[in-house]
């Protein structure tokens, strides 16, 4: 069955490529996805499969493969939302879609998942088991598509699941894996200082909310550098102050917003600890209100050590010409909604190279300009066609 399923990817690698051109192209953006969602819809129609659709109370979809015989059952998921970046490549497929932009490779996701489902399809008679292929809405948005996908209950019975995601880190060719914490979790933040507005030359008799604000950014950036554990990995940034106003009036109020990433649940849950400690401090030192929100969403991401382990051994085994190294990364510092799916069943999710061809320095995901060596599409249909073959024991 492996060298059939193969053979049958390679024979559909323009197919590929054109499903991701085509939804590169008519990009929709997370929690909006209706026409991404009826296109893939369309795709498995007719074909001897399960379709649950709307799953999750959005536009996710589930394409359950039952086996012809009996055993497991597995996850393979793919997302398929996009951003809103206005595309600077000049590709003959750019997005026609002012301001929105796959410019973290989610249509190349879907499109190698929906030509290896099929492949699959074709040969479940074979498979001692079942697979659920899973098409994800809406991964960049907290609170992201899968905590919907996995509140459906259409997922309990899943054993294991198992992810891909395209990272131009390397030549198409290039997998990567690592196991136990991999992605950070995250965390949003607003701060609202209230104080009292006067003028620039009676700083006497106002509360100055930008100076009370300014102490918070400074403060905050102890946090990391003077709570947390050195071995631990922990970032807080503040992306936003709105302070504007006029050269010569003290402003009574201004807003913050930042982002935080932890490696651990525990760490996470200490630098929210401090950040209100501090806002709680600001309140006390420059007698201004200060109302914090804070916005827990995607966890951190844990790699089952064994199951990563059968993926490197399974790819690293494999012989297969387009598949030309596999080996360990370290953790990596975004953030993934897929940890959704790790917290609650036993997971591996892996890394497909894709830096375009003859290009040293490639643009990184979320650029207006990212772009993928599109082979690094076939790679990925393989790799996750590998490991499926050897979970379940097919030769």
């Amino acid at each position: 069955m492996r060298e059939h399923l193969i053979a049958m990817l390679e024979s559909r690698k323009d197919e590929i490529i054109n499903i991701r051109r085509y939804l590169h192209e008519y990009p929709e953006l997370s929690f909006y996805e209706k026409n991404t969602s009826q296109y893939i819809e369309e795709f498995y129609k007719g074909k001897d499969v399960a379709i649950q659709t709307n799953v999750g109370g959005g536009y996710g979809i589930i394409v359950t493969i039952k086996g012809g015989k009996p055993g497991k059952t597995i996850g393979l998921r793919a997302d398929f939302d996009a951003l809103p970046i206005q595309e600077e490549t000049e590709v003959p497929f750019k997005s026609e879609v002012p301001g929105v932009m796959h410019a973290c490779a989610h249509d190349g996701h879907t499109a190698y998942l929906m030509v290896l489902a099929d492949c699959l399809i074709q040969l479940k008679d074979e498979i001692p088991g079942t697979i659920k292929i899973i098409h994800q809405p809406a991964e960049e948005v907290p609170p992201g598509g899968a905590i919907g996908m996995i509140a459906s209950g259409l997922l309990d019975d899943l054993d294991d699941i198992f992810g891909i995601h395209l990272l131009p880190m390397g030549p198409a060719g290039v997998v990567g894996y690592n196991s136990g914490y991999v992605f950070p979790g995250r965390a949003y933040f607003k701060l609202k200082v209230q104080g009292l507005g006067g003028h620039g030359s009676s700083p006497h008799l106002a509360n100055d909310a930008i100076v009370a604000g300014a102490y918070f950014v400074t403060a905050i950036q102890t946090v990391v550098s003077r709570r947390l554990n050195p071995f631990d990995m922990g970032v807080v940034t503040i992306g936003s102050f709105d302070g504007k106003g006029t050269f010569n009036v003290i402003k009574d109020r201004v807003e913050l917003e930042g982002d935080v990433r932890a490696m651990t649940e525990e760490t996470r849950a200490l630098i929210e600890c401090e950040i209100r400690r501090i806002a709680r401090g600001v309140e006390e030192e420059f007698d201004v209100k200060c109302d914090l929100t804070y916005e827990p969403d995607y966890p951190p991401l844990y790699n089952n050590p064994g199951l990563t382990d059968m993926v490197a051994a399974a790819l690293k085994s494999a012989n297969d010409k387009d598949i030309t190294e596999v080996k360990e990364f370290p953790p990596l510092s975004p953030s993934e909604d897929f940890a959704h799916y790790a917290n609650r069943f036993p997971a591996c999710f892996f890394y497909i190279c894709c830096k375009p061809k003859g290009v040293e320095k490639p643009y990184f995901n979320h650029h207006p300009k990212f772009d993928i060596n599109e082979d690094a599409l076939l790679v990925a249909a393989k790799a996750v066609g590998i490991v499926v073959c050897s979970y379940y024991g097919i030769d």
